[in-house]
């Protein structure tokens, strides 16, 4: 394969209507959870406000996140979009910005081990990712996505890499679809684009997939037995390490075979650190994961590196005090994570109850359990209780807002 030649992604329509359309969505439902947004796709017609209910402090922060994506300020269109309230105008304006500057994007975390990050990578980068994962997946012709194409990994392989060929594929929206239906929809030379989640769901119906048809997961770790189970019904699995940090990373087809780096990352000298060569210098990222070298290509995640966190001027692990919780007979799951700004300083806990145990009667048993367990500063003091945790479409784990779940 030659190397790629970048294109100007925007001028693709449907890709830009595709990245302004689920940057609005998300902010707007997490704006107010709970909210019923129409299904997708919307049409650009379509107004926030009158259609969809959003105030001027939703738009407000909508605006304002998608301003930060793709750089407003850098092309002097910081105010493009006040005043504004459909989503034609919003993608006009996107449009407009990235003529002007379209050099580098910022991607938020989804602040699964902390507060939110803003992380900025330069298109040229991003290009060059694209252009190793093309040869990885080589002769696609049409890509399904069941993931939000402004997070960093669903830009990656469902707005740049589907123009990657000089001519854009179709790319077919998954999301709110049955994956007891997906392998009926394929065809040889199809690329799905989906997370841990969507893909055991897929594994547990034991499917037969098209010949010549590739998935990718990425977002979090994705269990060996499902990537067996989906190797066993035909479908070859790439799965991506990486995140909004660094964007991907490495990458395996093989249920529990070590991860391969993509060609311009190497190992660095620090312990889970990682670098590359870039126009100004070499850029070096710390790892959130510790890792286990096979040699100087390949390797092996071996756990998150806990975080400890100040509570009360103590260092607590939120890690360490889930298991804690989860050692109670009457828990299934829970996270522990510390509490938003406007929420308080101390951790907050998101339980999972055990089949047949009531949240309330959980909740008084869990006092107890952990003042015996636990120090003052290391004690949750709010607890929130659902069927499932709290997790992003596209599989990452999600904070949660107390008051939305007590």
């Amino acid at each position: 394969m030659d190397q790629l030649k970048p294109v100007q992604w925007w001028q693709h329509a449907p890709a830009l209507e595709r990245v302004v359309r689920d940057l609005v969505a998300a902010e707007l439902a997490a704006a107010r959870p709970g909210r019923q947004l129409p299904a997708a796709p919307w049409a650009p017609g379509i107004d926030l406000a009158a259609d969809l209910g959003a105030d001027s402090l939703d738009l407000m922060g909508a605006a304002t996140s998608l301003a930060d994506l793709l750089g407003f300020d850098r092309a002097g269109m910081g105010d493009a979009l006040l005043a504004r309230t459909r989503l034609a105008d919003w993608i006009a304006a996107a449009h407009a910005s990235l003529d002007l500057d379209a050099g580098a994007l910022t991607f938020r975390t989804s602040g699964s081990s902390g507060a939110p990050k803003r992380c900025t990578h330069r298109l040229d980068s991003l290009w060059r990712e694209v252009d190793a994962l093309a040869r990885l997946v080589p002769g696609r012709r049409r890509v399904w996505s069941a993931v939000p194409a402004h997070h960093i990994y669903g830009f990656l392989f469902t707005v740049l890499l589907p123009q990657a060929g000089g001519v854009p594929l179709d790319v077919l929206d998954l999301r709110g679809a049955s994956p007891a239906a997906l392998a009926s929809w394929l065809a040889p030379g199809d690329l799905v684009v989906a997370h841990p989640d969507f893909w055991g769901q897929v594994a547990a119906l034991a499917p037969v997939f098209p010949t010549d048809v590739t998935g990718v997961s990425s977002g979090a770790s994705c269990p060996d037995a499902t990537a067996l189970a989906l190797a066993g019904g035909g479908l070859r699995l790439l799965q991506v390490y990486g995140s909004s940090e660094t964007a991907g990373v490495g990458w395996r087809d093989a249920a529990a075979a070590p991860y391969r780096l993509l060609p311009y990352w190497r190992r660095a000298d620090a312990e889970n650190t990682i670098e590359r060569t870039v126009a100004d210098g070499i850029e070096r990222h710390a790892l959130q994961d510790r890792l286990d070298w096979i040699d100087d290509e390949r390797f092996l995640p071996n756990g998150r590196i806990d975080q400890a966190v100040q509570v009360g001027g103590i260092n607590v692990y939120p890690a360490y005090v889930a298991e804690v919780l989860a050692m109670h007979p009457g828990v299934r799951a829970c996270v522990v994570r510390p509490m938003r700004p406007d929420e308080g300083t101390r951790l907050k806990a998101f339980v999972v109850a055990a089949e047949g145990v009531a949240p309330a009667a959980l909740r008084a048993e869990l006092a107890g359990w952990i003042a015996e367990r636990l120090t003052p500063p290391e004690r949750p003091v709010a607890f929130s209780f659902g069927p499932a945790l709290p997790h992003q479409p596209n599989g990452k784990a999600a904070d949660w807002i107390i008051d939305a779940w007590e």
